[in-house]
């Protein structure tokens, strides 16, 4: 194999596989959060039952501790971590140019004493499937989630109004579960390639939602068919498109949507206004794989299709969010 080859394959083992350069271990849990008005990017912990959950804060140039500010939760894809996360997406560079606080949780190995590996030991999140260790084993997600906004809140001046979540494959699955089970606290949600897995999920709360999703996407398929995911055999999944429409009728929307834009290889549909002027954006990118929009490939071509030029997810995710605090 070539020794870019090699190199290029290296950086995305350790990018997926959670370990640092400098090798340091996660930061233990602290009995009572430390109050942080400084930017950079801070490891921090928590504990929520019996295990120690970690999550990354990426705190912009502009924070100072006095001004309320925006948070987005990023969660990484299934087998990914939160240092992935952030090299795939881009989100830290966002958050500077735009003010907010990146938010970047770790999902749940199988073995919480080795590091995290995207074949052996993956990171995943309960998304409501039933699938992978954390659905297997009903890991509290949600009740993680929790915890983690209160932290987050302990711990900087935050703008509980303006609080958003999205997220990549398993990581957008948990966003979607997140906007049901937490719309009292979150604002709107942006999954990108995912499913809405709850069986039968009811909205107590309006929230928004922006989906995209790629028409080449081989793990996600916009029409359904056959797939055969990571660590599990071949299935037959439905349409991706049928989390976007059941979304739009849990929010009273008309169940004709408006064709926004239709060119260039992007197609845009927008359902709504529902309740309390809720909406929901469908971005359907022709020719894109399972992978972030405007983002890096971390994993082969061949495993997970083309990446996308097109659009930048991370600016259109973010204009979405500002148009809808939380009411």
């Amino acid at each position: 194999m070539p020794a870019r080859i090699v190199g290029v394959l290296c950086v995305a083992f350790l990018l997926l596989s959670g370990m640092s350069m400098s090798g340091q271990a996660p930061p233990e849990p602290e009995k009572t959060p430390e109050r942080i008005s400084k930017p950079g990017v801070y490891a921090l912990a928590l504990q929520v039952g019996d295990r120690a959950r970690h999550y990354i804060v990426h705190v912009p140039p502009t924070y100072d501790g006095r001004r309320r500010t925006p948070i987005v939760v990023m969660l990484h894809g299934g087998g990914g971590t939160a240092r992935a996360a952030m090299v795939e997406t881009g989100w830290a560079m966002k958050a500077d140019k735009s003010g907010f606080l990146a938010v970047f949780p770790e999902g749940t190995a199988p073995d919480s004493s080795k590091p995290s590996r995207f074949a052996g030991n993956p990171q995943t999140w309960n998304d409501g499937s039933g699938r992978f260790y954390s659905g297997q084993n009903k890991i509290d997600d949600v009740g993680f989630m929790n915890a983690l906004l209160d932290d987050l809140i302990a711990r900087f001046t935050v703008d509980t109004r303006r609080i958003y979540v999205t997220g990549f494959s398993n990581g957008a699955s948990m966003a979607f579960r997140l906007g049901v089970e937490m719309g009292q606290r979150i604002a709107a949600v942006a999954p990108v390639s995912g499913y809405l897995w709850l069986k039968k999920p009811k909205l107590e709360h309006p929230v928004p939602l922006l989906y995209m999703i790629g028409t080449e996407d081989p793990l996600v398929p916009l029409e359904g068919g056959k797939v055969k995911p990571p660590w599990a055999p071949a299935e037959i999944r439905l349409p991706a498109r049928d989390s976007v429409t059941k979304w739009a009728e849990m929010l009273g929307c008309p169940p004709e949507p408006k064709v926004d834009r239709e060119k260039e290889g992007i197609k845009i549909l927008t359902y709504g206004p529902g309740k309390s002027g809720a909406e929901v954006v469908f971005y359907i990118i022709e020719g894109m794989g399972h992978t972030w929009p405007g983002g890096k490939r971390l994993l082969p071509e061949r495993v997970v299709g083309k990446t996308t030029d097109k659009i930048k997810a991370n600016d259109v995710i973010w204009d979405f969010f500002r148009k809808h605090p939380r009411k």
